[in-house]
Parts: C-alpha cells; structure tokens; sequence
C-alpha cells in the first residue's frame, strides 16, 4: 500500500526515516495532532526520551481508535526545545518506528505553549 522513496541523486536519510512515502489510491487517512508527553492523569515526565515515550504512546492510542497501529504511519513530525533534547527523541523514536520507516520531519524549537515540554509529535497515517 505504500511505496518508499529514497532517489539515489539525493543524500540518504540521515537517521530511520524515508524521503517520501506514497499512499495507493483509496486509503483511508488519518491526521494525528500533536501529541505533548503528559499522562492522562496530568504527569509530565522530566526528561525528553520519557515525555517522547509517552507521546508515541498517545499516537498509538488514537492510531488504535481508528483500527491502526504504527506500521500504517507515512509521515512523522517532532518538535524538540532544545539541541541536547535530539539524541533522547531518536531514542524514543527507534523504539517505536516500524520499518519501512515513514518520511521525517525533525525539528528544534524554541518552545511550547507550557515550558515543561519538550517534546511534541504530530503523526499521519494510512491505511486500505
């Protein structure tokens, strides 16, 4: 249903992800909003790799509320607040990707609407 696209006239990705992803035809596709890493009861882990953990765990939860799992993921896209927060997020991050990897989007910002945060994580997914 997918098809990955990595041309060799372009630089190979530089971590688990792929240039592009197409979707086939008539797929059904779902648009995950950023997820924060807070718990349902509120908790804000303290370190990046934890509240990253915790976000993919949120993308799972909705990904499964509409019949989905991570391996229906085509695109990702993360936010980190800081350089030193990079390392924690790939961690997290190859924890849960499925292979093939989805296309990638990483970036460092200057923060979140709660300085708490570190990390957010929007998701698309696909599926027949």
């Amino acid at each position: 249903m997918f098809t990955r696209h990595t041309p060799p006239s372009i630089r190979a990705p530089f971590a688990n992800y792929a240039h592009g992803v197409e979707v086939a035809p008539g797929a059904r596709l779902l648009f995950v909003s950023g997820q924060l890493g807070i718990g349902a009861d509120g908790h804000v882990p303290e370190s990046a790799r934890d509240q990253a953990r915790l976000c993919f765990s949120n993308i799972a939860a909705v990904l499964a509320s509409a019949g989905m799992g991570p391996s229906d993921i085509v695109r990702l896209n993360a936010y980190v607040s800081g350089r030193e927060h990079l390392a924690d997020y790939m961690k997290a991050r190859d924890e849960f990707v499925v292979l093939p990897a989805p296309a990638s989007t990483l970036m460092v910002v200057s923060g979140f609407a709660r300085e708490i945060f570190k990390v957010e994580i929007e998701a698309v997914a696909a599926k027949a």
